[in-house]
């Protein structure tokens, strides 16, 4: 199976948590997204019910299990089905935010390999962008939000299928793997029916020069330490 990493995590950081939200993470894998983002929620004191939409039946299953054995099952459920018709599945307008790590990759990209769940996970075999923006849209209500990680340099793709949809990117903030390197991932945040005006927020940087995580990965993480750089120092 497809195990999650920091782009998972880096995502369940990103939108800021209103009280009250009913959340719908797409394409949830074993449900790393929900798991963070309510344990931001209940840091904050804030109620939210968050579902989690997994089209592999098997990784819905870990996913059921992970969130009953964290003690999570009265605030996130697991749903077994197709992002393609999430919109009919959950519920036109059913929240207030959607989030999403799809599959970075179209089809015709690259090489797809021959595991059939990493293949599912990374490549766009069974949703496409457009699937998972437009079924964004259709779930939100009217102000709602929908924030995705993705690639930059499908980032005019990105930009159509969002306005296509009636979501208005706000918030965007590039993912270096280093300060001197290019970005490697891309986070977003957008608005059904919002004003156009696009808020370009400083880089995330993961690595320092030391190749230990940055600080803003350390608090990211909740950690203090991940490294003996930082085995002193308060996140």
């Amino acid at each position: 199976m497809f195990c999650f990493g920091v782009d998972a995590v880096l995502l369940a950081h990103y939108p800021a948590l209103k009280d009250g939200d009913r959340i719908v993470d797409l394409g949830t894998g074993f449900a790393p997204i929900p798991l963070i983002l309510l344990a931001e929620a209940r840091k904050r004191k804030l109620r939210v019910t968050i579902t989690g939409l997994e089209l592999q039946e098997r990784a819905a299953e870990i996913a059921r299990r992970s969130v009953r054995d964290n003690g999570t099952d009265d605030s996130i459920s697991i749903v077994n089905g197709d992002i393609r018709t999430a919109g009919e599945r959950l519920g036109a307008g059913c929240a207030t935010l959607v989030v999403s790590n799809p599959p970075y990759m179209a089809a015709a990209d690259g090489l797809i390999g021959t595991n059939p769940a990493k293949a599912l996970a990374r490549t766009e075999l069974r949703c496409t962008l457009h699937d998972v923006v437009s079924q964004a849209a259709r779930l939100l209500v009217p102000g709602g939000r929908f924030a995705m990680i993705h690639r930059p340099f499908r980032l005019p793709e990105i930009f159509r299928e969002l306005q296509a949809s009636g979501l208005e990117p706000k918030r965007l903030r590039f993912v270096h793997p280093r300060a001197d390197a290019e970005p490697a991932m891309v986070l977003l945040e957008a608005s059904r029916g919002g004003r156009p005006h696009l808020k370009v927020g400083p880089p995330l940087v993961i690595y320092a020069q030391d190749h230990t995580y940055t600080e803003e990965l350390l608090r990211i993480y909740g950690r203090d330490t991940l490294s003996g750089r930082n085995a002193d120092r308060k996140p």
